[in-house]
């Protein structure tokens, strides 16, 4: 695998739809995804079949068109009382006819015991018989391990008990949640470099922005060699929202070298890409927004403004 490539899943249709008062119609998502495959994101989530109708609809709908990017079906692992062939969550996936699945499933204790209320051996028997389903039926699975750095933190142990399940079980990308969104930069590097030192598949990161440091903690993740990452397009998501691809892309691209995308000319269509979700979103944009933002490249002062004139460097 090259080094330096890093993959990008775009959350926006099915975690950015999750966003309090927004509501995205078939057709605002098929125009969305339809510009994701423009600019060359890896994977793109289109939804929760099993749980929305539209989303169902949206993967039939999408089939119409050649996109380049993977499209993949969002769920869970089976239910604690059905076998993974009779669980609906993990067959909707299969009758979306996608080719790559994403499945989340626990891996802190206190969401096992006290959530979906199963033992902890019970809890590991989920994640593998799901992903080992899925596998067999020949698709790509992606599996999100759900509050991992929340886990990770209460029992580093039964955290890595869930990541060697779902390696085990041939899971093709294991992606590190901090679901909560809580986890500060230095703990996720740390964190996942441990990770990475202890498994033998590719791992990924899927960050939500409770404390503001979703973009930070993606791209420390990746520093750490973490090579996929998910978010949304101007970081829309529950609460807080999820970390911002518009400002993860470009800085893995133009301040670490990463290839990301299918090429740099792809950072061009970023920001009509934002304001198309924005508009979409019925949002108005950030004017703040790095990279894309209105005054992004403003200048006010006389200071600034005369040293850009001279040098951009000078303040861009």
């Amino acid at each position: 695998m090259d080094k330096k490539l890093v993959k990008v899943l775009d959350t926006t249709l099915r975690d950015g739809s999750q966003t309090a008062s927004i509501s995205f119609t078939l057709n605002d998502k098929i125009r969305i995804a339809l510009y994701l495959d423009k600019i060359g994101i890896d994977f793109i989530e289109g939804g929760w079949p099993s749980s929305n109708p539209k989303d169902y609809e949206f993967f039939r709908k999408i089939k119409e068109y050649s996109l380049r990017s993977k499209v993949a079906a969002f769920g869970s692992t089976r239910r604690k009382d059905t076998k993974a062939e009779k669980d609906p969550t993990l067959n909707s996936i299969l009758e979306s006819d996608v080719d790559t699945a994403v499945i989340f499933g626990k891996s802190w204790i206190l969401h096992v015991t006290d959530v979906l209320r199963v033992s902890k051996e019970d809890n590991l028997n989920l994640i593998t018989e799901s992903i080992e389903y899925l596998k067999q039926h020949g698709l790509y699975v992606i599996f999100d391990a759900e509050h991992f750095y929340q886990g990770f933190l209460d029992s580093a142990d039964y955290a890595m008990q869930v990541i060697k399940a779902a390696e085990e079980a041939k899971a093709d990308v294991i992606a590190l949640a901090d679901t909560n969104g809580g986890t500060t930069p230095d703990k996720i590097y740390d964190i996942t470099s441990y990770v990475i030192k202890q498994t033998n598949v590719e791992i990924g990161l899927h960050m939500h922005n409770d404390i503001g440091c979703g973009v930070a903690n993606t791209l420390m993740g990746v520093l750490a060699g973490a090579r996929h990452v998910q978010g949304t397009i101007n970081g829309i998501g529950e609460r807080t929202g999820n970390a911002d691809l518009i400002q993860i892309i470009p800085t893995l691209v133009l301040k670490f070298g990463f290839k990301v995308l299918k090429d740099i000319n792809s950072l061009k269509e970023l920001k009509p890409l934002s304001r198309l979700v924005y508009e979409l979103s019925g949002v108005s944009p950030n004017p703040f927004q790095p990279y894309v933002g209105d005054n992004a490249f403003a200048h006010k002062a006389g200071v600034h403004a005369d040293a850009v004139i001279k040098n951009h460097r000078a303040y861009e």
